[in-house]
């Protein structure tokens, strides 16, 4: 009795002391707080009475609070009521306008580059090349870029007056163009890639794309399709439902598609399918890489973990936080980020160091000796670490430094721009190829520009030589650097012409898109996606 009596009492005092930790714990927090709330509000008020020149108070309180910002993680940040329209956009790709992506150098007018299909540019006869002079009176020379883009937007319905100068005519003509509610579409392209393949491609995760992907997958049954293709290369994601609806489309219901946690017990959600599926049979590849995040990475380790799909192409991004939009004074929103989400088998998605990363911000090269095994439905091997690891590693393309910087430093763009302006038509994109004749043409217009056509060589071996020079060494192998820098010389037209199979791809999507709209440049970069042509005849799961 005496033993009972005691154990009883030992943890009764332990259940004590961690009640009494617990709230010293919360009051330190919550001291710390109102001390640095303190020390920041006076830090204010002193430089508000004594700074030497006027306090710019608005910026340097901004910059405080990204600065601040930055310490926790890179998605959550603060959005003050005027740019609330962004995060509209960020959330439901939407905005009131006309629907172009213009070109814009300070010194110059507006130019029309791609108008979308369907959007009152094209409706009002806007066309790529089209100099915009003025708009609502307001003459565009002098104009940046944003103040511009600026103009051109506002509330749907509303009426903006271009003067345009037509690239095809010469004429200078008023065109009153009625805005729009203008949304990009997620779903970027659905078709068959041949008698029985379905291809979806899907670039975003905002409101009802489910619903999208599921009258497309219909769509295709009805054309053939015996296996579907669901392209999420380059979707950075969105709406964590979205994700789980698409999934809840091809798995049984009440399946469980992801986990999210916080940092306290009642955080823990699970999130299970819903509804009744439309197939649960049909073979599914799904192509991501490391542009694919977040709701992307839920729908692929859904599928990997269920063995419901095979999962191709290259790692993807790692991004495995839940965000949260709450509301703070003034009417702002802050994006804040809730919680780290799980795929069915228990994978944390989100990377294990932020510092390690790639050059594109994805998941860096992890040890197996720092993750963990975790199991599907069908007990295949998976594990954590950061992103979603394919089933079949594929290598996405790769490109020269000559093809970045032609594409990067607006050479393509210039070009096509150009192009449109000599000519009124190409073939139907199926047709469509750019000759021999037309590269000619390309190596003429380039050869004008002003661009970095080093190899990645040459940049490698002119920083080897200013560290040479540092040191004092390069005197000393003047022979030796002379040499291999003449062997590395190569004089622009020759180094275009010996990536002519690089460039032409991207010319002739570009062109498509200009004359037939962006469906059409998709349909171009599939005729040359070899990542997706190897992915076709890999053994699924």
């Amino acid at each position: 009795m005496n033993m009972k009596k005691n154990a009883t009492n030992i943890l009764m005092a332990l259940a004590m002391f961690s009640a009494a930790v617990s709230t010293a714990s919360a009051q330190s927090k919550s001291f710390k707080l109102g001390q640095w709330t303190e020390i920041q509000n006076s830090i204010i008020k002193e430089l508000n009475r004594s700074y030497v020149d006027s306090l710019p108070v608005d910026r340097i309180m901004r910059a405080g609070v990204d600065a601040m910002l930055d310490e926790l993680d890179p998605y959550t940040i603060y959005i003050p009521e005027e740019e609330n329209e962004d995060l509209q956009m960020m959330l439901s790709k939407t905005y009131g306008g006309i629907g172009a992506i213009i070109h814009k150098k300070k010194e110059d007018n507006v130019i029309i580059n791609e108008p979308y299909a369907g959007s009152p540019a094209q409706k009002y006869g806007l066309q790529c090349g089209d100099e915009i002079l003025e708009i609502d009176g307001l003459p565009t020379k002098g104009l940046e870029t944003k103040e511009s883009s600026d103009r051109m937007k506002g509330k749907p319905g509303t009426t903006v007056v271009f003067k345009v100068k037509k690239v095809r005519t010469g004429d200078t003509l008023d065109i009153p163009v009625v805005r729009e509610r203008i949304h990009f579409p997620d779903i970027e392209y659905a078709g068959m890639l041949d008698d029985t393949t379905g291809y979806i491609l899907q670039g975003g995760f905002t409101d009802n794309v489910s619903a999208d992907v599921r009258a497309r997958f219909l769509d295709l049954k009805k054309q053939g399709m015996k296996r579907l293709v669901l392209d999420l290369r380059g979707n950075g994601g969105g709406l964590m439902s979205e994700a789980i609806n698409i999934v809840s489309l091809f798995v049984p219901k009440g399946s469980l598609v992801v986990t999210s946690k916080g940092n306290t017990e009642d955080s823990k959600h699970e999130y299970r399918t819903t509804t009744e599926p439309i197939d649960t049979e049909i073979p599914i590849i799904v192509m991501i890489d490391s542009g694919s995040a977040s709701s992307s990475e839920i729908v692929a380790g859904a599928f990997q973990d269920l063995d419901r799909a095979t999962i191709m192409g290259k790692r993807s991004y790692g991004k495995g936080l839940v965000q949260s939009i709450r509301p703070v004074v003034y009417n702002g929103q802050m994006k804040i980020t809730t919680a780290k989400y799980y795929t069915p088998s228990g994978r944390c998605v989100q990377a294990i160091d932020y510092s390690n990363r790639n050059e594109d911000g994805s998941v860096g090269h992890i040890p197996d000796s720092l993750t963990h095994e975790f199991k599907t439905a069908g007990g295949r091997t998976v594990r954590d670490g950061g992103g979603i690891t394919p089933d079949h590693e594929i290598d996405s393309p790769d490109y020269s430094r000559l093809v970045y910087s032609i594409v990067l430093g607006g050479v393509l763009d210039q070009y096509v721009m150009d192009y449109c302006r000599r000519h009124d038509s190409i073939p139907a994109v199926e047709d469509f190829h750019f000759s021999d004749e037309d590269f000619e043409d390309f190596i003429s217009f380039a050869k004008t520009q002003d661009f970095d056509y080093r190899s990645s060589a040459k940049t490698l071996f002119d920083q080897m030589k200013r560290e040479l020079e540092k040191d004092g060494l390069a005197e000393a192998m003047t022979d030796e650097l002379k040499a291999m820098e003449k062997a590395l010389e190569m004089d622009k037209e020759r180094f275009i012409r010996l990536k002519k199979d690089e460039i032409v791809p991207f010319i002739e999507e570009e062109l498509a898109t200009r004359y037939w709209f962006q469906e059409a440049g998709v349909k171009v970069r599939l005729r040359y996606d070899d990542q997706l042509k190897e992915a076709l005849v890999k053994p699924l799961i």
